[in-house]
């Protein structure tokens, strides 16, 4: 199986290389192409108004190709260019900090694997829910087993597996459980502080409340310690609203 392996997190980020290194060890042939720095929360960008430059990484028995743009771009590179060969899998981590709920918007984790299925190939994000990773290698030699054993060609066109681990070593997790996107947004708020010139600045901060949380949803059993895994569709036609709207604009 070949694997086009990215991140958001960078090329350098502990997540992807310990999931580099256990997809190797499991026998797999992968290609990394990775943002060259951290590219967290671009969601979906693509850049177009610059070149795109790459820069090879040979260190330590990993090699990869750095890309100066954002995830999605690494992805469509990648496939396009880069990659002698097309994948069978495009596969996004392991992203420091989990991608849930409205999460699933904003990520370049997610994004990078979306790209992927846009594609036509099947696509796999992983994320951790920690924003401190360290070495997850636990959590990659999951990963690594979890993509060969998995039958990738049952899974639909332009569908997203969605595969966050909770922050505690893997013998204590619950496994592995399906589960819905929660659809509860975030309540958010700024801090102000000052700049060491007495300048104000602004920096972002919020949750999820979990009261209002399904307990079946993703962000709710993420918490309570299982490995959650959520199937993500990228059509955001609102099938209700488009129904009344075809009888409300034929009447008026």
């Amino acid at each position: 199986m070949r694997i086009l392996l990215t991140n958001d997190d960078g090329i350098q980020a502990p997540g992807l290389r310990a999931l580099y290194r256990e997809l190797k060890r499991a026998g797999l042939e992968v290609h990394c192409v990775a943002p060259i720095s951290e590219m967290s929360a671009v969601g979906h960008a693509i850049t177009f108004a610059m070149p795109l430059r790459v820069k090879e990484f040979v260190e330590n028995g990993f090699r990869g190709q750095g890309v100066s743009g954002t995830p999605a771009d690494c992805v469509k590179l990648g496939i396009s260019t880069l990659l002698e060969a097309k994948p069978d899998l495009v596969v996004s981590g392991i992203n420091a900090g989990a991608n849930v709920g409205v999460d699933i918007l904003y990520s370049g984790t997610v994004s990078a694997a979306t790209e992927g299925a846009l594609m036509g190939y099947p696509a796999l994000a992983v994320s951790m829910d920690t924003f401190h990773l360290q070495d997850p290698g636990e959590q990659a030699a999951w990963t690594a087993r979890f993509v060969q054993d998995f039958d990738w060609s049952a899974i639909p066109d332009k569908t997203v597996l969605n595969l966050n681990f909770p922050h505690c070593p893997l013998s204590e997790a619950k496994g592995l459980t399906l589960c819905r996107q929660t659809p509860v947004p975030y309540e958010d708020w700024y801090e102000q502080r000052n700049d060491p010139r007495g300048r104000p600045y602004y920096w972002l901060d919020g949750v999820i409340p979990p009261e209002k949380l399904d307990a079946a949803s993703d962000r709710a059993l993420l918490t309570e310690g299982h490995i959650t895994l959520t199937p993500l569709r990228f059509d955001f036609t609102c099938e209700h609203t488009l129904e009344y709207l075809k009888g409300t604009l034929k009447r008026s």
